[in-house]
């Protein structure tokens, strides 16, 4: 019997899943640590494709009680493959809760983090909660870590090519290369990083969307103002993260939505939430 690796994953989407990890694992609130933990779970409860953190409740420095408002908040549901099963996109808050389970409030110094915890009903999980990771600033070890913690199932992987590169939008070139990066993650498809030397830069103009990704920083968007559809056709990352050096200050566009030759060869679309 064989199975596919990634049918195997997608196939575990609907449960409750988690992970341990050997991490030193901080979560500050406001300059105060609240955790301090080497005792920490990776949580992706059922329909997530990104993990929380699950602290043993005995070490939350902090008083939780039943929350005081109500659960809930809108579901992004999404397909990262086409014929996957239905997943939630991580715009889906925290509070929008896939597992049975209690939500709680955390309360510190006077201040009150609405449902920013949960205590699972699962008994593999008790005695944890899971916290919301946007109502605090998270370290693994001494790292400051962003977005949401990093899956050790999913990575990447980033290799120099010489090919050739043409990007098109409607017609009009907007990047020749034979110096691209190709950047490779987990279930998503290819991406070429192009030195802004080769991209027409001048074409283009800076956007004011910013996104946020734990693997590779903060991105910065550009607009191609000559069609109303080209707004965020490309993005640029920051140089906080040593794990994504190759990329610092490439530029990347949207497969989905530009025209992608390589050495002469029509690349297609891809189709992806992004698209």
């Amino acid at each position: 019997m064989t199975a596919r690796l990634s049918d195997t994953l997608l196939g575990l989407i609907s449960d409750l899943r988690y992970e341990p990890t050997s991490k030193r694992v901080r979560g500050d609130l406001d300059g105060t640590t609240i955790v301090d933990t080497r005792g920490a779970l990776l949580v992706w409860e059922p329909k997530r494709v990104t993990p929380i953190f699950a602290v043993p409740e005995q070490e939350l420095r902090a008083q939780v009680t039943p929350a005081s408002g109500e659960a809930g908040g809108e579901e992004y549901p999404i397909a990262i493959m086409l014929e996957g099963p239905p997943v939630l996109d991580p715009r889906t808050p925290f509070s929008r809760h896939t597992a049975t389970g209690i939500p709680l409030d955390v309360s510190v110094d006077g201040m009150s983090l609405q449902g920013a915890a949960f205590r699972p009903d699962d008994a593999a999980l008790a005695g944890y909660l899971l916290l919301d990771f946007e109502a605090l600033q998270w370290r693994e070890d001494d790292e400051p870590i962003i977005g949401h913690p990093r899956d050790p199932f999913h990575r990447i992987d980033i290799r120099q090519s010489s090919d050739q590169v043409t990007v098109q939008y409607e017609g009009t070139t907007l990047a020749e290369t034979s110096r691209a990066v190709r950047l490779y993650e987990t279930l998503l498809p290819p991406r070429l990083y192009i030195p802004p030397s080769d991209v027409r830069l001048d074409m283009l103009e800076p956007s004011a969307t910013r996104t946020v990704c734990p693997y590779k920083g903060k991105a910065a968007y550009f607009s191609y103002p000559g069609s109303p559809k080209g707004k965020d056709i490309a993005w640029q990352y920051d140089s906080r993260f040593l794990d994504a050096t190759q990329i610092h200050g490439l530029v990347c566009f949207f497969d989905e939505r530009v025209d992608v030759t390589v050495n002469g060869v029509e690349q297609g679309r891809p189709v992806t939430p992004w698209a």
